[in-house]
């Protein structure tokens, strides 16, 4: 083989091992924006058939099973509140032995629109406390994220730190949250593309996919 052939050698594919939503536990805090990560795992959960249950160790609700093509995958759902997420996941990652390029953290982004998707392979916590816990105790900030848009307040409503933390622990309302239900298919999709073809992969064809305006042209 020459050196020509050698560069072109393509570079290792990021495969999720560990897929981790963050959210609040307590039932107050259900079906709120701020944890539609929850929502994330547990629309796979249900796609994959894996089932989920508290594990003390991990301090989060977790599950295990089979992906699409037969490799084993992790499920976990921190029950340690978000701004102290990076405990759980550290704890998961330490005992499967699973570096930080191999969790893949789904959670909410008000800077997306409710529809839109955004998966990146590193970056900053962008003011985020899960993120920035999850950054903290895995060391790193070169693991993949996914981000579900959930919008932010309508007529510039969030002017101050507690009007914008009102938002995101709120509820979505009937016509967002059918949305929602349809951009959570839409994570599904991506993360199981992720997970044949790696993230890249996943990148290149979902970061520019958005429900919201494929559900305004059928309302027309």
């Amino acid at each position: 083989m020459n050196n020509s052939q050698k560069s072109e050698t393509p570079a290792e594919l990021v495969i999720p091992q560990l897929i981790v939503g963050l959210g609040n536990p307590e039932p107050k805090y259900d079906r709120t924006r701020h944890n539609i990560g929850f929502n994330a795992v547990d629309a796979l959960a249900k796609s994959w058939q894996i089932s989920l249950s508290e594990n003390r160790k991990f301090q989060g609700i977790f599950g295990e099973g089979n992906r699409p093509r037969g490799q084993k995958i992790r499920l976990l759902k921190p029950l340690t509140y978000m701004n102290l997420s990076g405990q759980a996941i550290r704890a998961a990652a330490d005992w499967y032995k699973i570096p930080a390029e191999s969790v893949l953290i789904v959670y909410d982004d008000m800077d997306l629109p409710i529809g839109k998707l955004r998966m990146r392979l590193a970056g900053s916590a962008g003011g985020h406390n899960g993120m920035k816990s999850t950054i903290s105790h895995l060391g790193t900030d070169k693991f993949p994220r996914l981000r579900i848009g959930i919008g932010k307040p309508q007529n510039d409503a969030a002017k101050n730190e507690k009007d914008t933390i009102s938002f995101v622990l709120g509820k979505f309302s009937s016509e967002e949250s059918q949305l929602v239900e349809k951009v959570l298919k839409l994570v599904v999709e991506a993360v199981e593309l992720s997970l044949h073809q790696g993230v890249e992969k996943a990148m290149s064809l979902y970061n520019s996919r958005t429900i919201a305006e494929t559900s305004a042209e059928t309302k027309r």
